[in-house]
């Protein structure tokens, strides 16, 4: 059994019996005395237990500390600030780095696709990414009419070269001629 009061005549020299102190609370490692007088060894790992953290070394920003498991470990995962980015086509993507990001990127349509998007270049009804359009589909045609005679062989119809399409094709009746012979009869040319 172990002092843990020492009176000498009417003085009290030592007195722990009124001591708090556990081994929980004592830091680990260091020896003092408790209430009773027993030696106690601390046990305490400063503020908390890590032994069940689950945080990993990637998961922590590089260069910081963090402990677990009793043992002070050093973050690898990188710091990518502001990271920025375009998509430049209808199916472009942006891959996201991996590491932290500090909120402020930013990830847009490219300018030069982004100068595209404006009324005019885009049918009027539809609307892309908030741009309603007011383009008819007339701007800048230039249509022809023509008219054609059925010949003996096959033909297609285009507009000449400075023309963008055909608004109308009259085709004219099948040229029917009939002429005297020399034999007394007619002759009749079809076509």
């Amino acid at each position: 059994m172990s002092v843990s009061k020492v009176v000498y005549g009417n003085e009290t020299l030592i007195d722990l019996t009124a001591d708090t102190v556990k081994a929980d609370k004592l830091l680990a490692g260091i020896t003092a005395h408790g209430a009773d007088g027993e030696t106690i060894t601390g046990t305490c790992t400063f503020d908390m237990d890590t032994s069940t953290a689950t945080a990993a070394i990637a998961e922590v920003l590089a260069g910081k500390t963090f402990g677990k498991g009793g043992s002070m470990l050093t973050g690898t995962m990188p710091n990518k600030g502001a990271v920025a980015g375009t998509i430049s086509t209808k199916a472009g993507e942006y891959s996201v780095p991996q590491g932290y990001h500090d909120g402020s990127g930013k990830v847009s349509i490219d300018a030069t696709e982004q100068a595209k998007l404006i009324a005019e270049n885009i049918r009027q009804g539809v609307t892309i990414l908030g741009v309603e359009g007011t383009m008819s589909g007339t701007e800048g045609v230039n249509a022809q009419s023509k008219t054609v005679t059925p010949a003996i062989t096959a033909q297609t119809i285009l507009p000449d070269a400075t023309y963008n399409y055909l608004t109308q094709v009259t085709v004219n009746a099948i040229p029917y001629v009939e002429t005297d012979n020399a034999a007394g009869g007619k002759t009749v040319t079809i076509g």
